[in-house]
């Protein structure tokens, strides 16, 4: 049986924890930044946990993470 291939594009927006679980950063801090108050922009500064929605979605495209 062969490998699985591992989608390159989410392996460099989605890392794994120890625990399990995938970290991801948010999106919307590039441009247009005049627009949003500094409390969004603070908190868009920090990364978050993918939901567990999207969770197998990641495994499947991530195997050896």
């Amino acid at each position: 049986m062969g490998k699985i291939k591992t989608h390159k594009a989410s392996a460099k927006r989605f890392k794994a924890t120890a625990t399990g679980k995938i970290k991801m950063n948010h999106c919307g801090r590039r441009h247009k930044l005049g627009l949003k108050t500094p409390k969004r922009k603070r908190q868009l500064r920090k990364s978050a946990c993918v939901s567990s929605a999207r969770m197998n979605d990641l495994k499947r495209m991530l195997p050896y993470s």
